[in-house]
């Protein structure tokens, strides 16, 4: 299950330029449309004529019309019009409260009168000048759980990721996991090390010695309902790592917005923000390129995992201390969805 009273990403901009869009969230299938004035609509992907699609007609007048018979829909999920019929008397369908911020547009699938627009997270990588980012979007056929695992356990780097960002190195590193509220964080630093391959070039590419012996960080952050922010780079060894000046670093965000599908499946919007040469674009392709290649051999694992998991159901999974962050993740999700499921109690 997933908690629906809150803000999911839904896809990017270009994904409804010109056309509509839909997209399966939280098991709830949805048609999103550009309406009057470019503004974002949402409403359930079911003409409540015959039941069709909605997203796969066209935006009419700021509407979107049905593809088979032409009924119009409006962005509250009334029906505006219908060639030849009186439309008074058609239900309603559901409307969901969305917003375009930072480079997405994000959907409230739950109780749309608790929406708060204010509860999107801020990105800072998305609105100053001093980052660049590029990214992009898989469709992943695995519960979203098992990546929020995936990333809150980078141990697996040493061994999916060889010859990129992987190194024999993490193994030897503890991981340290704490938690603060419904906010998760597990941190490994690796100290005066050879940097791995993807962070030597990155070291290349920011005029810096990519031979040099590093300081390496980890830093993952959960946070409710499925995001996943990392804190990555290398600096000079003995420059004081995380916190050594920016002349002697190289540093970045691992962007993952994990937004449930079904209880099988989930989008998963990649991208890494990058705080150094933000005007390089040339060097923003590269580094995307790189990292889609790396988030495609995670998809492989999790895929071969998800039909494990579903083919066993019987078979219970071992709990290490590398574990921890996910474990802890999860426990926050089961937390949102119980109190999603708790009736109100009746004032005195």
């Amino acid at each position: 299950m997933f908690p629906k009273n809150t803000w999911y990403v839904a896809c990017t901009p270009d994904e409804i330029d010109g056309k509509p869009l839909g997209r399966t969230i939280c098991g709830e299938r949805i048609a999103f449309f550009r309406a009057s004035e470019g503004k974002v609509a949402a409403v359930e992907d079911f003409c409540p004529h015959r039941g069709a699609a909605l997203s796969l007609g066209r935006v009419y007048d700021g509407n979107l019309m049905c593809g088979y018979h032409g009924l119009v829909m409006g962005p509250d999920g009334k029906t505006v019009s219908m060639p030849m019929q009186r439309v008074g008397g058609f239900p309603q369908i559901k409307a969901y409260p969305v917003a375009e911020r930072y480079g997405y547009i994000w959907v409230w699938p739950g109780d749309a009168t608790k929406a708060d627009a204010s509860l999107i997270p801020h990105l800072e990588w998305a609105v100053s000048p001093e980052w660049a980012f590029g990214g992009g979007l898989y469709h992943i056929n695995s519960g979203y759980r098992l990546m929020i695992d995936n990333l809150m356990d980078l141990t697996h780097e040493a061994y999916v990721h060889v010859g990129s960002i992987g190194q024999n190195e993490i193994d030897n590193s503890p991981v340290i996991t704490k938690v603060d509220g419904d906010h998760v964080y597990t941190s490994r630093v690796m100290q005066d090390i050879i940097a791995p391959p993807f962070w030597a070039a990155a070291l290349r590419a920011n005029g810096m010695d990519d031979k040099a012996r590093v300081d390496r960080w980890q830093i993952s952050r959960f946070s409710p309902p499925s995001h996943v922010l990392i804190d990555v780079g290398v600096a000079y060894a003995g420059k004081g790592g995380f916190d050594a000046p920016k002349e002697d670093k190289v540093s970045a965000v691992v962007v993952d917005f994990i937004t449930p599908e079904t209880e099988n499946s989930h989008w998963y919007f990649w991208g890494m923000a990058r705080h150094f040469k933000p005007e390089d674009k040339e060097l923003t392709k590269s580094i995307r390129e790189g990292q889609g290649g790396i988030f495609g051999q995670d998809l492989a694992v999790l895929e071969a995992q998800q039909r494990n998991v579903q083919d066993y159901p019987g078979r219970s999974l071992l709990m290490l201390n590398i574990d921890a962050g996910g474990v802890q993740s999860r426990r926050v999700i089961d937390r949102m969805i119980k109190a999603e499921q708790t009736p109100a109690a009746e004032p005195a």
